[in-house]
C-alpha cells in the first residue's frame, strides 16, 4: 500500500466522520423542529381546554408564558444548529473535496504506470521484431 493509498484511506474516513456529524445535526434539527410543533399543539390544546372551563382560564396565562419561554428556547437552539448544520455542510464539502484531489492523483499515476507499463511492453515487442527481422535477412 502507497502513502497516497494511506491518504485517500484518511480523507474518506475523515470525510465519512463529517458525515455522520451533519447527519447527527440534521437528527437533532428534526427533533427540535418536531417539539417545536409539539409545543405548538399544546398550546392550541390548552387554549381550548381554558376556553371550556374558568379553572382552567385562570391558569392557561402562567401555562403560555412559560410555554412561550420554552418555545424560545427550541427557537433559539434550531437556529444554533441550523448554524452548525451549514459549517458540517462546508466541512464535508472541503473534505469531499481533498478526496477527491487524493483520488485524482492516484488515478493518474495508476495510468501513468499503465503507460510505462504498455511503452516497455511495446519496445520489448518492437526490439523482438526487429531482431527477428534481422535475423530474417541474414539468412538470405
Amino acid at each position: 500500500m502507497s502513502a497516497l493509498d494511506t491518504l485517500i484511506r484518511v480523507h474518506r474516513w475523515q470525510l465519512d466522520e463529517r458525515r455522520r456529524y451533519l447527519a447527527g445535526l440534521d437528527g437533532l434539527a428534526s427533533r427540535l423542529r418536531a417539539d417545536a410543533e409539539r409545543l405548538q399543539e399544546e398550546a392550541d390544546a390548552e387554549a381550548r381546554a381554558a376556553g371550556l372551563s374558568l379553572q382552567a382560564g385562570a391558569a392557561y396565562p402562567l401555562f403560555i408564558a412559560a410555554l412561550i419561554e420554552r418555545r424560545n428556547k427550541i427557537e433559539r437552539s434550531i437556529a444554533e444548529v441550523d448554524i452548525q448544520i451549514a459549517e458540517a455542510r462546508e466541512a464535508v464539502s472541503v473534505a469531499f473535496q481533498e478526496v477527491k484531489r487524493y483520488e485524482l492523483a492516484a488515478a493518474n499515476r495508476a495510468r501513468e504506470g499503465r503507460e510505462r507499463l504498455a511503452r516497455r511492453q511495446q519496445q520489448a515487442q518492437d526490439a523482438l521484431a526487429l531482431d527477428m527481422h534481422r535475423r530474417k535477412a541474414a539468412e538470405q
